[in-house]
């Protein structure tokens, strides 16, 4: 596995693999791997003749109060992983890399940023779609690799690929759960034992929502309720910061509930906010 921190340098070598017929694939993060990553990796290696992981923890996404100086950094842990799962290039570029001094080109997918985490994260996917479309450029992939337990994020980079013409494959990965029904995050080392176990009851809640649906409900805030009512059972729980069914595709809230809608939720556990969904 090749270690590249210059952006040039990795271009040039990517397309000069290209041009010898390989198929790139290409999972961008922002390190401290979990088995999530790991799964969209293998997932990658797959369906591609070369892999590239990046590790950027890009400061564009977070707020003012939000947890880029604590958010969890072992680079030599990814590396490691990278390199177990067979890894072919790991990029690594510093900040003056990724923006350079008179840095001011910004990308924002207008519609797809609002509600959800966008009216708690003001700017949040600005920074994302920003960063994205720069490690795109970079990497050159022909696929590119993201959960969808950050399904708004998703949503807003299919739309920006869309948009703007980017010859590449958007790749969405199903979402990586603990045994217990916890959606895999690097902030979930956050937690503490009892907060961890409290974060348990976000499943719970999906869980209950979709045996109402199926039960034969379709109205929302039916749907929305029982979803509250369960996680409200969580010991450690400081905040629900919404409970949302919208439409897989547009994420505008549903008036009546169909089949492939999303619940979406993002809670406080202590002071870790979590996030977390489910198709219907």
């Amino acid at each position: 596995m090749q270690i590249i921190k210059n952006p040039k340098e990795l271009q040039d070598t990517i397309l000069n693999l290209k041009k010898q017929g390989k198929k790139v694939g290409f999972v961008p993060t922002m390190g401290y791997l979990h088995d999530g990553h790991v799964s969209l990796i293998r997932c990658a290696k797959s369906q591609n003749d070369i892999v590239v992981v990046s590790i950027f923890v890009n400061p564009l996404q977070f707020g003012k109060n939000e947890d880029l100086d604590r958010y969890p950094r072992d680079f030599e842990r990814d590396k490691s992983i990278c390199e177990k799962e067979g890894v072919d290039y790991l990029f690594y570029p510093d900040y003056k890399d990724m923006y350079p001094e008179g840095f001011q080109t910004y990308v924002e997918v207008v519609e797809l940023s609002k509600g959800l985490c966008g009216d708690y994260r003001p700017g949040h996917f600005k920074g994302v779609a920003t960063v994205v479309l720069k490690l795109l450029n970079i990497v050159c992939p022909d696929n590119a690799y993201f959960g969808k337990k950050d399904y708004q994020q998703l949503k807003v980079i299919e739309r920006m690929v869309k948009d703007l013409n980017l010859p590449i494959n958007i790749v969405g990965c199903p979402i990586v759960r603990e045994t217990d029904g916890l959606a895999m995050s690097s902030r979930n080392n956050y937690l503490s034992k009892e907060e961890r176990q409290s974060a348990t009851y976000i499943y719970k809640g999906l869980l209950e929502g979709k045996k109402l649906f199926q039960s034969g409900e379709k109205d929302p805030k039916r749907i929305k309720e029982a979803v509250v009512e369960t996680i409200k059972k969580a010991p450690l729980l400081k905040e629900i910061q919404y409970v949302e069914i919208v439409d897989k595709d547009s994420l505008k809230p549903k008036e009546v509930v169909e089949p492939g809608d999303v619940i979406a939720v993002a809670v406080f556990i202590g002071n870790t906010r979590l996030i977390d969904n489910m198709e219907l």
